[in-house]
């Protein structure tokens, strides 16, 4: 079984940047980050495949966040920056435990989850 830990969430200001972090244990394939704001559904934010090799962001992000692993240490980072109040919300770390080839934004074919981190985007 694999466990997962983010952290790093806190209230920063528009504009700023934070960094997420996603602590694995166990061996995991495709990562990615879910987001849910308050009284909306979990959605994804970005994906990245066990060997980086297949990257994909959500259109809302796209341009100002970056998904990023370090197999050595088995972390996922999520750099977000020019941050928006609409990027507030709980964020999940997430992971498959097979191989894929692609990255998949669909929630279901994720197998493990962390149990979130905070963030708040004030104006």
């Amino acid at each position: 079984q694999v466990q997962l830990v983010e952290s790093g969430g806190r209230l920063v200001q528009a504009g700023d940047s934070l960094r997420l972090s996603c602590a694995a244990s166990g061996r995991t394939f495709g990562m990615g980050w879910f987001r849910q704001a308050p009284g909306k559904e979990r959605a994804f934010v970005a994906g990245i495949s066990w060997n980086a090799g297949s990257i994909y962001y959500a259109d809302s992000v796209k341009g100002r966040f970056t998904i990023s692993r370090d197999n050595a240490k088995n972390i996922v980072y999520l750099q977000m920056n020019s941050m928006k109040p609409e990027d507030t919300g709980v964020y999940y770390c997430a992971a498959q435990r097979s191989y894929s080839i692609q990255v998949t934004t669909n929630h279901l074919l994720y197998d493990y989850w962390g149990q979130g981190t905070h963030v708040t985007v004030s104006s």
